[in-house]
């Protein structure tokens, strides 16, 4: 394999894993968005988790933040305004991220 090649698949694996990443951490933005929006409505244990799963799959509709923020905006209603709900959502991007580096480093 020339160094060409090396490199080339260097840079594949690269962005495979950058992506994958990334994916993880919107998944458990989500989730960890979803658990606050519980909260807020008042659910709690295997009812909050639940939920939590509907927003984790809510994401799966678009490309984008865009249908995770219509489904924990239109399931809280006034109980959050959009700023709110969207501060919410890249204070918990920042923690995911955070998270999972926390995992893989352990």
């Amino acid at each position: 394999m020339s160094t060409f090649d090396n490199r080339e698949k260097a840079f594949e694996n690269k962005f495979a894993h950058d992506a994958e990443m990334q994916f993880r951490a919107e998944a458990r933005r989500n989730k960890l968005l979803g658990l606050w929006a519980a909260d807020l409505l008042g659910k709690t244990g295997d009812e909050a988790a639940a939920y939590a799963a509907e927003v984790v799959k809510s994401d799966f509709e678009e490309a984008g933040d865009e249908d995770v923020y219509r489904k924990v905006s239109g399931d809280l209603g006034a109980a959050a305004d959009e700023a709110t709900i969207r501060a919410q959502m890249e204070a918990l991007k920042i923690q995911a991220k955070a998270e999972i580096m926390t995992e893989i480093k352990a």
